[in-house]
């Protein structure tokens, strides 16, 4: 399972709870899309998780900013990610993005809105924010790979169920 969280906006440590605690302890990779704001709040993530794989997001301190990329690719279970924070050029710019890496999947954040896109080749996926969710259901994202192809879920860190998606690998 990968277990996707992104804009945790904290100061000191993880902020994770409930079910989203549970996915990032059990989870073969987690992926961040950005904004752990702290050097303390990445260290809580990376105490807590197998393989963690993020980004810095815009409002990470220069100590989080210094050890991750502005963007990265990663392959877990056969599912290829691109992950980075901003979406900047909208849905379209980050379709681009995810053709250029060959990805199944980009992961996304800075809204803080869970949300789920499939842009014909690629799904765009936004966990939302667990923790600061600014109006939006607080949320994390979860995949399991079936064959050919990916099954997702977002849900509220209680475990309560936002959206179900699906992912054909390899388009």
């Amino acid at each position: 399972m990968i277990a996707i969280f992104s804009d945790t906006h904290s100061g000191s440590g993880h902020e994770l709870e409930g079910a989203a605690l549970e996915a990032a302890r059990e989870a073969d990779a987690v992926i961040h899309a950005g904004d752990f704001t702290t050097e303390a709040a990445l260290d809580a993530f990376q105490a807590e998780c197998g393989h963690l794989y993020g980004v810095f997001g815009n409002v990470d301190e220069p100590a989080v900013v210094d050890r991750l990329p502005e963007a990265l690719t990663v392959e877990a279970d056969g599912i290829r990610l691109a992950v980075r924070h901003r979406p900047e050029g909208g849905e379209t710019a980050l379709a681009m993005f995810g053709r250029s890496r060959d990805a199944d999947v980009v992961v996304f954040g800075h809204t803080h809105r869970p949300t789920v896109v499939d842009a014909d080749d690629v799904v765009l996926v936004n966990p939302g924010s667990h923790a600061q969710p600014r109006g939006y259901r607080p949320g994390f994202a979860t995949l399991d790979r079936n064959g050919d192809r990916a099954r997702g879920t977002i849900r509220e860190p209680d475990g309560t169920e936002i959206e179900r998606f699906e992912v054909l690998l390899g388009r």
